[in-house]
């Protein structure tokens, strides 16, 4: 079992919870307020304070095992697991990013309103990885095998770590090979729009940024409100990929949780970021297949061969910046990119 900051310090937990209470409020209650288009300047300042405050709080969970258990190896593999979960979460959410972009295009909502929908997205993030994490943990610990010998080695080896590595493999070969038809598809049927159909009365139009309208004296939703469910829906099946993929490199819930909704924080600036370049990142995704696959077999193989958590991250950050590097070199047409 792995000693986890829950035990080494639970005061953390509150400190942790109140920093993104804190940013939380600032952002929507004082930075952005009232709705409105968010520059290149405003999503750089954004991204650059979100990034910032994930490595210094890599920083503490180094200081905190460094510290309090006097093992400066311990306190390094935690802040490297950290580091790649981080950067595991922050890489495979482009995806969804890409996907937000279509989204908004679908359904024709105004750029300013876009800010508020992707806050109220990553409050049901917030909820929904704890969710998807503690249980998770809970679930590997409970599933291994009892320790066998196979290929001359005795090993125990974990269902479900099992189950999630052929998974990782196969959605990163299959990502790798699949037609770009997302432009293509229909969200209007989407499972978030068709509960919001089934709850409320629609509106055709916006109504600035109210979930809520009044219309001939009838109480109806606003397709902001479709466009939301439609977002928390999307951040669900991508976690399907991302959530597993961590557990890769840890089992302590609280790193996990941590540095996966720090990650998840920065995407609302980087969203606006991605928007207006987009067209510069267009060898990602092949990337990211190569980090799914990868994830997948160091889990397969775990029992027999242990990929330290250095080693993950030195592997995760290579292939992104190569990936983005021959983007850069050979962008798309902009008129070819998603608008």
């Amino acid at each position: 079992m792995e000693q986890s900051i829950l035990q080494l310090h639970p005061g953390l937990v509150w400190g942790f919870g109140i920093t993104v209470v804190i940013m939380l409020l600032l952002d929507l209650g004082v930075f952005n307020k009232k709705s409105h288009i968010v520059t290149n300047k405003e999503a750089t300042i954004w991204t650059v304070v979100w990034i910032s405050l994930a490595m210094a709080f890599s920083g503490v969970v180094y200081y905190v095992f460094n510290q309090d258990t006097g093992g400066h190896d311990l306190a390094i593999e935690k802040i490297t697991q950290f580091q790649t979960a981080y950067w595991i979460e922050k890489a495979l959410s482009v995806d969804n990013l890409f996907v937000f972009i279509l989204v908004f295009s679908f359904f024709k909502a105004p750029k300013e309103l876009h800010h508020k929908v992707l806050f109220w997205g990553i409050i049901g993030a917030l909820v929904f990885r704890a969710i998807f994490i503690f249980a998770g943990v809970g679930l590997i610990n409970v599933t291994y095998l009892p320790e066998m010998n196979i290929f001359s080695k005795a090993v125990k080896i974990n269902i479900v770590l099992t189950l999630f590595g052929l998974f990782l493999v196969y959605a990163g070969i299959k990502s790798w090979g699949a037609d770009d038809d997302d432009d293509e598809q229909d969200f209007s049927n989407s499972t978030g729009a068709k509960l919001i159909r089934k709850l409320y009365k629609v509106s055709d139009n916006f109504d600035g940024d109210r979930f809520f309208t009044i219309q001939n004296g009838i109480k109806m939703a606003t397709p902001l409100l479709t466009v939301i469910a439609v977002i928390e829906f999307t951040d669900l099946l991508f976690a399907v990929d991302s959530i597993p993929a961590i557990f890769a490199v840890s089992k302590d819930p609280f790193i996990l949780y941590t540095s996966n909704i720090f990650a998840i924080l920065g995407l609302r600036s980087l969203y606006f970021l991605l928007s207006n370049f987009i067209h510069m990142f267009s060898k990602l995704p092949y990337g990211l297949s190569i980090i799914l696959s990868f994830i997948g077999v160091k889990m397969i193989i775990s029992p027999w061969f242990h990929i330290s958590s250095p080693v993950s991250l030195g592997i995760v950050g290579g292939v992104l910046v190569i990936s983005v590097i021959v983007s850069i070199m050979s962008p798309e047409k902009e008129e070819d990119a998603v608008e």
